[in-house]
């Protein structure tokens, strides 16, 4: 066979064997490839590598005194793992351009091209933006060969190797949120579906129709039904994952509640436990001013926002087989940003980009994530305790953070932009809240604290480091690697140890905050707390006190500022914990768990590590 003046035997084709460490049998072939002209592919036991055959070294053609390099020799890549190929396939004849840059032999006749005959096959990769690591592209290499046998061949061991990448998926629910953000959820779908297409991952869209649709398919769907899929999208915002989270752990986590608010527990005589359960599992009674909240009045279950109650054991009182205990890191979590924030792909990718999260999920990346319990307790009365509970992936937020998502609800007209009319709305008012907040100590801090009236001020400014001093998140983690996960059946160790040691803060405040994550957004470039990790088991309890309206500007402009120190000031609080309790006391505002509305008047939360896994890999830093 004679292509373009070279010969070849065989279908220029060589094939070695094993060798002696048993790694995989080493395919090679003469081909061309685009925009760099021939090459020798080579397929080995991790990926692929080719080698120009124009020789670099010994080509002394010269133009006007000029040596001219293929890009082979300066730009483009010469190798490529499996790891980082999402597809293969076989396309059209076309033509395949040899170079960009001339040949100094081709200097004066103009570049030659291939006979349009060729047959090629297009190996389907990504690259990562110069400027920013965390920005992945699409990328692709076009190899041609004149014998479609030799493409076809090529596709099939390349595919053969795809197909024992772990963890990559095959079958995915996607629910797609069509008025998340600006309203393009839907476009934004339709931008990266031919990316799940080309690497032969089947989809099954559901695009909601009302607010909580996501949430009543995520609880009725049966165990069986959802282990036919390897994960579950969401296509929009923080909020619509939020749902989607809930739906899944509402029917399915089984662990003891945290602990109730002190008062609650010193009227019932019952403060020997700090973990307490609705023992008889009654129906709880929905507050007068959430009953809009899809997750809690869905009609397909109770206004609890759970459908099965739990016992003291933590057991549910209606018995459905639990087939994976959580958390099950088979089945993951994928969010496509399409939200007015997305801080939760921020800190996983660290991009706010569509395709790079595609990529992230068909590449089969997992990062587990911790998750926050969130109760509502409530008294009927009969004096018994009722429970309603919630879960968050990235922030609960009180005061200041729960007005300004009330008040931007009147405007969602306005996009993103919401946020920031509504904020400066209710910065302006500059309304307070009293409230007590309990928070379970931690080793660190009570290693720091000294025993006498300042040891509040002490732990505070404990935490108050410097930021060379910061431990950032980010992929492969230290910190979210090394520690054991807690198990989903029962609270963090600390909480129900007798050695617990619960601190309380009373006063009035601004806001109060519950980090689970750093939360970056594109409006805090560093996050509320720059070193909140994704899988460590705490969240980071953030008390603003109640301050004149210039230092309360100041802070919310180092949170603003990349590289601010925003907890570096006397009125701030800042406490990491794996529990909380809050109750308000007098005027309230209401909860922002993961920018969905939730009011509580007594309210206590916990953090399960690792409770769910996504398709991520975590930022590069």
């Amino acid at each position: 066979m004679e292509i373009n003046g070279s010969v070849y035997n065989s279908g220029n084709i060589s094939q070695r064997n094993v060798d002696a460490e048993g790694q995989t049998s080493v395919l090679s072939s003469n081909l061309f490839l685009d925009h760099v002209g021939e090459v020798t592919l080579t397929l080995n036991s991790d990926g692929l590598s080719w080698k120009s055959l124009y020789s670099l070294d010994n080509d002394g053609s010269t133009c006007l005194g000029i040596k001219f390099l293929p890009r082979v020799a300066t730009k483009m890549a010469t190798k490529l793992t499996f790891s980082d190929i999402y597809a293969v396939e076989i396309i059209d004849s076309d033509v395949i351009q040899e170079s960009d840059l001339t040949l100094a032999a081709e200097c004066f006749v103009g570049n030659g091209s291939h006979d349009s005959g060729m047959n090629h096959f297009m190996v389907h990769t990504f690259q990562k933006s110069k400027s920013q690591p965390c920005l992945w592209s699409l990328a692709v290499y076009k190899f041609g060969n004149k014998d479609l046998q030799t493409c076809q061949m090529w596709v099939n061991k390349i595919n053969d190797s795809l197909s024992k990448e772990v963890g990559r998926p095959k079958n995915l629910l996607v629910f797609v949120h069509p008025m998340s953000g600006k309203g393009n959820g839907r476009r934004i779908w339709e931008t990266v579906a031919p990316i799940f297409s080309r690497a032969k991952i089947n989809t099954k869209v559901i695009v909601t129709q009302r607010a909580g649709h996501a949430f009543d398919v995520m609880t009725s769907a049966t165990n069986e039904e959802l282990n036919s899929y390897d994960g579950v999208l969401a296509v929009g915002g923080d909020g619509f994952f939020n749902e989607i989270l809930n739906g899944f752990l509402s029917s399915r986590h089984k662990a003891p509640f945290p602990p109730i608010p002190s008062d609650f527990l010193d009227a019932l005589g019952n403060n020997s436990n700090p973990l307490v359960n609705d023992p008889n599992g009654a129906d709880s009674e929905i507050h007068n001013n959430i009953e809009s909240d899809p997750l809690l009045s869905s009609s397909a279950h109770n206004e609890s926002g759970f459908s099965h109650l739990r016992t003291n054991d933590g057991s549910h009182i209606e018995d459905q087989q639990i087939e994976n205990p959580l958390p099950n890191q088979r089945l993951r979590f994928g969010i496509i940003p399409a939200g007015s924030t997305d801080a939760i792909v921020i800190c996983t990718t660290g991009a706010r980009d569509p395709i790079t999260s595609a990529l992230h999920i068909i590449l089969g990346k997992k990062l587990c994530l911790d998750v926050a319990q969130v109760v509502r307790w409530k008294t009927t009365s009969t004096s018994k305790i009722e429970p309603c509970v919630r879960y968050a992936a990235s922030f609960a937020g009180y005061g200041f953070y729960g007005d300004v998502i009330t008040e931007s609800e009147k405007y969602r007209w306005m996009g993103p932009k919401r946020y920031d009319y509504a904020g400066t709305k209710v910065f302006l008012k500059h309304r307070s809240y009293e409230a007590e907040v309990g928070y379970l100590e931690v080793e660190s801090e009570k290693d720091s604290s000294i025993l006498d009236g300042s040891r509040m001020l002490s732990r505070v400014r404990s935490l108050k480091r410097k930021k060379s001093e910061r431990n950032i998140c980010q992929a492969n983690c230290d910190v979210c690697n090394t520690k054991p996960v807690y198990s989903s059946t029962r609270s963090p160790p600390a909480i129900s140890s007798p050695e617990a040691r619960w601190l309380k803060s009373k006063g009035r405040f601004l806001s109060v905050g519950a980090a689970i994550m750093s939360n970056r957004n594109e409006r805090a470039p560093d996050g509320l707390v720059a070193d909140a990790h994704l899988s460590d088991g705490f969240l980071h309890l953030l008390l603003i006190k109640d301050c004149p309206h210039a230092l309360y500007l100041w802070h919310l402009t180092q949170l603003a500022r990349k590289g601010g120190n925003p907890l570096n000031f006397d009125f701030v609080e800042h406490h990491k914990t794996p529990a909380f309790t809050f109750t308000s006391i007098g005027k309230e505002s209401i909860w922002n768990l993961d920018g969905e509305l939730f009011q509580a008047h007594k309210l206590s939360a916990q953090v399960f590590r690792g409770l769910i896994c996504l398709f991520a890999s975590g930022p590069e830093v």
